[in-house]
């Protein structure tokens, strides 16, 4: 390399503000894409363990209080008419459905039993969506976003050497900047798709983790009211 390409080459900015400002503007629009989606996963992932959390904490604390011998007539009218976590809200469904199936003269509605199943399971439904939801957009990002980057990086190098045809100029100094400006999108689209992935599987197992548990919960539950039933 010659002394007057090497000073040239030194006085590019490969900074990576300055090479999004030199970037093309479909090249632009691929970084901003990628960064918007890099931000929103960003926001799913950490939402979601704080509400995983707290799902986990109240399952813990509301498991205690079920097993703990208190009458469920008790410690349904202490949950009250707006449960406070998702294992509240399933029991508070059941034991709802439960005195609606008692007549006035306390003799039960016939049909009871499945009744209170159903609208244990429609409990379950909504709560395990709730789970659930923001999890396709992390599946989502992980699959495209590579993908969304390597768009970029093809259409920077498209660009890079129509600079060069124009300029006819083939040294590392008229390349570089280029092909580095176009590279930093494939970087970007990894760097949207490596978290969205394994924050994705990792959450995905979570939610079902606490869904089974909310499942377990109300076949427990059915079960207990069975045996009243029965009897």
């Amino acid at each position: 390399m010659d002394t007057q390409t090497l000073a040239m080459a030194q006085e590019i900015d490969f900074s990576l503000l300055a090479l999004f400002a030199r970037a093309s503007f479909t090249v632009k629009l691929v970084m901003i894409l990628l960064i918007l989606a890099s931000f929103w996963s960003w926001s799913i992932i950490i939402q979601k363990f704080i509400s995983y959390r707290f799902a986990r904490t109240e399952a813990s604390v509301f498991d205690r209080a079920f097993w703990s011998g208190e009458p469920l007539d008790e410690l349904f009218d202490q949950i009250g008419p707006a449960p406070d976590g998702p294992s509240q809200r399933i029991f508070a469904a059941g034991m709802l459905e439960w005195r609606r199936s008692h007549r006035q003269d306390g003799e039960l509605i016939a049909g009871a039993q499945a009744r209170i199943d159903r609208s244990m399971d429609v409990a379950i439904a909504k709560e395990t969506e709730q789970l659930s939801a923001g999890l396709p957009f992390l599946a989502t990002v992980g699959s495209t976003a590579p993908f969304v980057g390597l768009f970029g990086t093809v259409w920077g190098i498209k660009v890079a050497f129509e600079q060069i045809a124009i300029s006819q100029n083939t040294s590392l100094a008229v390349v570089a900047p280029g092909i580095a400006e176009a590279l930093m999108a494939t970087g970007l689209g990894l760097l949207a798709a490596i978290p969205a992935v394994i924050f994705y599987n990792k959450l995905s197992a979570d939610s079902d983790r606490l869904a089974s548990g909310y499942e377990a919960f109300a076949d427990e539950f059915a079960t207990i009211l069975s045996r009243q039933l029965d009897a």
